[in-house]
This record gives C-alpha cells, structure tokens and sequence, in this order.
C-alpha cells in the first residue's frame, strides 16, 4: 500500500489515522533517510493514540516512553550497532503492553515481532548526491510504502484500504 503526504501535517494525519487500527502488542518499523519524516509521523501516531507529552526524536537518548492507553514506546535504533545494544533496551519487556515504533531499525529490531507493520518512507531530493543541507527544508512529497510482515499486520493494512 502506498500513501502520500505532501506536507507535515499530512504525515501527522497519516500516523492518526494508523493509531485507530493499532493497539497494544503491535509493532511498526519506520525507514526511511534523515528529513523523511520518521519522528513527524510518530507524532501523529502518538496523537491518534491519545498518548501524553511531547513527541521528539529520541535519537540521542534511543528511546522514548509515551504514557497512554496503551503507552507508546519510540526508539531510534540508528546508533545500535549489536544485538546486545538491541538487548540492553529490554524492548520486548513492554512490547505486549505498548505500541512500539521503531525508526531505523531494518535488521537490527525485525527479531522483537515476526508480525509487524513496516512503512518506507521516500522523499525527493534536489542534491544529486542526497547531500545539500537545504533538502532537509523542503516540505516535497513523501511517499509511504506500507507492507505487513503477518497476519495481524496484513488485517491492520487490510482496515486502512476501507
């Protein structure tokens, strides 16, 4: 399934309405380059669910507990370098109880749920090279590539198309 948000606001629309067809236990694993709107899309999501306090990345502290109904959990696995990284954050401590999100975690997180939601998120660049700073500043088109790793993840996507 695709989707497109032309703006950060349609990427916060896009994580809220994700939020009503998600609920304790499920995981989404978000990829995608710096600037693609990972964190803007977990606030969203956050949003959707109700859950309180502000939502920023936790790329310098990795993770991130959101109290709710049910709590979200955030983490940001760019800097784990090893299963035992993976580990020490007992993830699969609060999996059950939480919503967990997890940016930059393709190879690194896939083991904590073999039924996961993943989502690809692309934005257009005007460097050849992905490079100039400015790119960050532009609000282009991002296009989210959701797919589902099992069954439940398949009927959460299966909800978003009606």
């Amino acid at each position: 399934m695709e989707l497109i948000a032309r703006s950060a606001d349609d990427m916060r629309a896009i994580g809220a309405k994700i939020a009503t067809h998600v609920g304790a236990g499920d995981l989404i694993m978000l990829s995608g380059p710096l600037g693609a709107g990972k964190t803007t899309f977990v606030q969203g999501l956050a949003e959707g669910l109700g859950v309180r306090g502000r939502v920023t990345s936790p790329t310098f502290v990795i993770s991130h507990v959101h109290r709710g109904e049910p709590d979200l959990v955030h983490v940001d696995a760019y800097r784990l370098e090893s299963l035992d990284d993976v580990d020490a954050l007992d993830l699969d401590t609060s999996l059950e109880e939480s919503v967990t999100v997890v940016e930059w975690g393709r190879g690194k997180t896939d083991g904590l749920s073999e039924d996961r939601l993943e989502i690809e998120i692309h934005r257009e660049t005007g460097a050849a090279a992905d490079e100039d700073p400015e790119d960050l500043l532009v609000d282009s088109p991002r296009t989210l590539v959701l797919s589902a790793t099992g069954e439940h993840s398949q009927a959460i996507l299966e909800a978003l198309e009606q």
